[in-house]
């Protein structure tokens, strides 16, 4: 009789839990939250799908601080894990707290919105938590199909959540909107990644890197045709100019907690997965593409701050800032430097807390329906809200870039890079596109402190509830400490680039 065959051993690749925990956190907590609504009989307390939602998050941050003494500490530094697919170092730490804090600071403002709008239950966090755990993947990829697997993980939800209120038609054209447009930059940015593939032989960022370290490509179209690609994908997804077309629509039209979960998380992740393709992997190549970069921080300045001044709804104002916002992180981006990443990174950071106490208020100034956001509909916000429109006026300053601020800094800190690179010319459009967005932020605030004409039409009464005053509340404690106090977190910030920077082992 002839001997079966023996079968080769399947090798599969181990895993460290504890490298990818923050990301089992939320994935986690995700399912158990889905898991124990569908089978609990009767309702829980009010706010517990918040509060759940919060401490989930808040375990995540602190599984990112355990992570970050390790990749801290000399004797082990950052490393690789799941067989090379994922890079643990601190800027993969980094954009974690700042995708959990944007998640838990989101779901606060929720709260009382979906009891308001008839749509409580537990589907929008969820939602949540697995989005932000695609933004995660995107910060820890360190492959290109992994950054492709983390952005759709991210945008799929994200088409849901923008579709969430069914009551509204807004909020359905918005999603089919960001969803075609959507999908037509994933096949840009899988299209990119075949060509990079091609031109290199792998998608791995370290084993590119190396290519490109040890070989010099005698016919480089190839490889950039997939950067201009690759930048059409990410640059969708930053809503940088001229891929920013869906935004003003999809921020609008979306419910205004999710408007707020997609202006922070989805930007900062898009942001991660930029700088981790450019900085880190083709780094060698900068010469070739922060000229690109340039013309892509230009535009989108520009954009951003001129369109934003001849909106008269309040989000959709938000939403062209969301764009000139953008633009000011891609002057740290085309900077190229030590300085311009961490530059970048501290102006993601300070940028979540601005924007969702920003929409974060108007979600309480909406009421009912979600529809009142017309400049109008702010006007005498100070007198019948004083404690409201103060927040909201510290949050627009510090977006404005208004010193003692962290917003000021922020945007010195990138500016202050691009000086240093000698994009001189870059720095200058910026502080003139900070100054044109200024006039924007200066609408809304005079709006709020004028007084109400309407005396035929008296405004409806304002309730702020207790999970959007503590968002807020956090939101503008962090805007003012970092501008009086900003060294503990720039400091983070520039511990995080260079890992970033030595494209892992």
């Amino acid at each position: 009789m002839t001997p079966v065959a023996q079968l080769e051993p399947v090798l599969t690749p181990q895993v460290d839990w504890f490298a990818v925990s923050p990301l089992l956190v939320l994935v986690g907590a995700a399912l158990v939250l889905l898991t124990a609504a569908a089978l609990s009989r009767s309702s829980p307390p009010k706010g517990f799908y918040a509060v759940f939602t919060v401490v989930s998050c808040g375990l995540a941050v602190a599984c990112s601080v355990l992570l970050w003494e390790r990749v801290t500490d000399p004797t082990d530094g950052p490393f690789t894990a799941i067989a090379g697919a994922v890079t643990i170092d601190g800027f993969t730490v980094f954009f974690t707290v700042v995708i959990a804090v944007a998640i838990a600071l989101g779901a606060l403002v929720s709260d009382d919105y979906l009891r308001r709008e008839g749509l409580d239950g537990p589907e929008l966090y969820v939602l949540m938590l697995l989005s932000g755990a695609g933004g995660i993947v995107m910060a820890m990829a360190n492959d290109l199909i992994v950054v492709f697997l983390g952005l759709e993980t991210l945008s799929i939800a994200l088409y849901v959540m923008a579709g969430f209120h069914l009551r509204r038609l807004e909020s359905q054209e918005s999603a089919i909107k960001y969803f075609v447009l959507g999908s037509f930059s994933s096949a840009f940015l899988l299209y990119g990644i075949a060509l990079v593939y091609g031109a290199t032989g792998s998608t791995n960022f370290s084993e590119i890197a190396r290519f490109l370290s040890d070989n010099v490509l005698m016919a480089d179209g190839l490889l950039f045709a997939g950067f201009a690609l690759l930048l059409v994908g990410l640059g969708f997804k930053v809503a940088a100019a001229p891929f920013h077309v869906w935004t003003p629509d999809v921020y609008q039209g979306a419910p205004t907690p999710v408007t707020a979960f997609m202006a922070s998380v989805a930007k900062a992740a898009g942001f991660a997965a930029l700088l981790r393709v450019f900085m880190s992997t083709f780094e060698l190549y900068r010469l070739d593409w922060q000229p690109i970069m340039w013309a892509l921080a230009v535009l989108t300045l520009v954009v951003g701050s001129f369109l934003a001044i001849v909106q008269s709804d309040v989000k959709r104002m938000l939403a062209y800032s969301s764009i000139s916002h953008a633009g000011f992180v891609l002057v740290g981006v085309q900077a190229a430097s030590d300085r311009g990443v961490a530059g970048a990174l501290f102006y993601l950071l300070a940028y979540t807390f601005m924007v969702v106490g920003s929409f974060g208020v108007a979600t309480v100034v909406g009421g009912r329906g979600d529809a009142a956001h017309h400049l109008s509909d702010y006007r005498g916000l100070a007198a019948r809200r004083p404690a409201l429109a103060l927040a909201f006026t510290v949050l627009l300053l510090a977006q404005a870039g208004v010193p003692l601020t962290s917003g000021f800094l922020a945007k010195f800190y990138v500016i202050g890079a691009a000086v240093e690179a000698d994009s001189y010319a870059l720095a200058l459009i910026a502080m003139v596109s900070a100054v044109v967005s200024a006039f924007v932020y200066l609408r809304i605030t005079v709006a709020m402190y004028m007084s109400d004409d309407d005396a035929g039409a008296p405004r409806p009464a304002l309730r702020v509830p207790p999970g959007a005053a503590l968002s807020l509340a956090v939101a503008v404690a962090f805007t003012i400490a970092v501008g009086l106090l900003p060294s503990a977190v720039i400091d983070l910030a520039r511990d995080a680039v260079p890992a970033l920077l030595s494209a892992g082992p």
